[in-house]
């Protein structure tokens, strides 16, 4: 009997312990189907600023600087992310100290991230589904001479510079890369005489971007190296000069600088866009490289491009491309394609109707903030100064605006020799003038970084006194 009873009781027991569990998971499915239907998921609609975007779902998003910080701050979609405590290292050197400092807690690298919330508030018209059978081959356009470039990704490139009216698109080669960088590698390897008895000197105006140096020489070609600074540059011979235009780091508008005979400029114009500097003409040089990860903010796609007038150069390009990575990624092209589809389709049509959702003008009105609030930190504090840039009339806004660059160019002033030390020792994380030939008085600092990042950056500042 005892055994007959032990029996029934489990039996049941089983039964209902099974019945709980089915009507809770039956909850827990519905109250997440409930959140992500309303965006409440992943704290995307939250407290006042939930309710402010709420408010304001009839006008525009991106009409005016309120609205953008109402984004930056978690509108339009932004996933919630861990508030930054008080005495965090505000990192704005891309990795550099990452390891130096792995002992403090360190949050973000100065990664382009600030446009986050305008990818978020984006959605599927950004989205791209590569279903697994899709781009399996090592050819993407076998007639094509850059012959691993998708035809989607090339037609959007043309597309977006003809909107923008920064650079001249026709009667060029495309050549794709994995980012800038390896495009200015395979421009030195093109641009190098082949027979050369001594390699080409490769040169820059200081202050130059600081890669500069080190991607030059890392390889120790024969055919290239490391020549300094333009500006005092006089040997007799061929000569590779890069023209960094608006300049990382000063954010400066730039010219060649060389004057002697045999040399070959290379243009790089990854900041010439409408949210960093106004557009005052459509360039026309023999090789400009451009990148992916400035123009929309996707640095992890690790896609740009190069716009090259000679198609000699451009076999040499795609040659090397070809040896050194057998192509470049199909998925990240096609991920580039949509991205600048959609950035085209967001700003085609501002001159004629409402362009409350342009990516550049959202990115300028967020420059322009920036700057003012840097700028506003540094006089008060009265222990730095930045360069001071002239409006000029851009013609794609039809405006005249001033340069926002995406880094600005830092000086400690009084006594202070070493402006990357002395902001470190505040924990704040920048890079060394000495990096881009110029004196340590001088630091980089990333515009680019999340809102909270930028906020905290500018707070230290301020507290930081004469």
């Amino acid at each position: 009997m005892g055994k007959s009873s032990s029996k029934g009781l489990s039996e049941g027991g089983f039964k209902m312990f099974s019945l709980k569990n089915v009507l809770m998971l039956s909850i827990a499915l519905n109250v997440g189907l409930l959140l992500n239907h309303f965006g409440l998921k992943d704290g995307i609609l939250q407290n006042k600023v939930g309710a402010t975007v709420a408010q304001n779902s009839s006008r525009s998003c991106f009409s005016n600087c309120t609205v953008v910080e109402e984004i930056e701050n978690g509108g339009g979609g932004e996933k919630k992310r861990q508030e930054l405590a008080a005495d965090s290292v505000v990192n704005l050197d891309h990795l550099k100290h990452l390891i130096m400092f792995s002992n403090l807690k360190c949050e973000h690298s100065g990664d382009p991230t600030m446009f986050e919330p305008f990818w978020r508030k984006m959605g599927d018209r950004s989205t791209i589904v590569i279903p697994g059978w899709q781009s399996m081959s090592y050819f993407s356009d076998i007639g094509n001479l850059c012959w691993f470039l998708e035809p989607d990704f090339a037609k959007e490139i043309r597309r977006l510079h003809k909107l923008v009216g920064n650079a001249i698109t026709e009667d060029r080669y495309i050549v794709v890369g994995t980012g800038s960088t390896q495009l200015f590698q395979a421009v030195l390897y093109a641009l190098s005489p082949p027979d050369a008895t001594d390699p080409v000197d490769v040169v820059s105006a200081m202050p130059y971007y600081s890669s500069y140096p080190s991607v030059t020489d890392y390889l120790k070609s024969g055919l290239y190296r490391w020549g300094g600074d333009a500006y005092t540059y006089n040997k007799e011979g061929a000569y590779i000069e890069l023209v960094t235009s608006p300049n990382n780091p000063d954010g400066h508008t730039r010219e060649s600088v060389v004057n002697l005979g045999g040399g070959t400029r290379v243009y790089d114009l990854a900041y010439y866009w409408p949210q960093y500097t106004p557009i005052t003409s459509n360039v026309d040089h023999d090789l400009m490289l451009f990148t992916v990860s400035k123009s929309t903010g996707h640095a992890g796609t690790r896609i740009g491009w190069a716009l090259v007038k000679d198609k000699e150069v451009a076999k040499r390009m795609t040659k090397f491309i070809e040896l050194n990575t057998i192509g470049v990624s199909k998925d990240s092209q096609l991920r580039a394609a949509k991205i600048l589809r959609t950035l085209s389709d967001s700003c085609e049509h501002m001159v004629t109707s409402d362009h409350s959702e342009c990516f550049f003008e959202y990115g300028r009105l967020l420059m322009t903030r920036r700057w003012e609030q840097l700028r506003d930190a540094v006089r008060r504090s009265g222990m730095f100064s930045l360069p001071e840039f002239l409006p000029d009339f851009c013609k794609y806004t039809g405006v005249a605006t001033a340069p926002h660059p995406a880094f600005a160019w830092l000086k400690c002033e009084g006594e202070v020799q070493d402006c990357e030390s002395f902001l470190r020792s505040h924990k704040i994380l920048t890079r060394s003038g000495m990096h881009f030939g110029a004196d340590p008085k001088y630091v980089r600092v990333s515009m680019l970084d999340r809102n909270d990042t930028f906020k905290l950056f500018v707070e230290r500042l301020l507290s930081i006194n004469s």
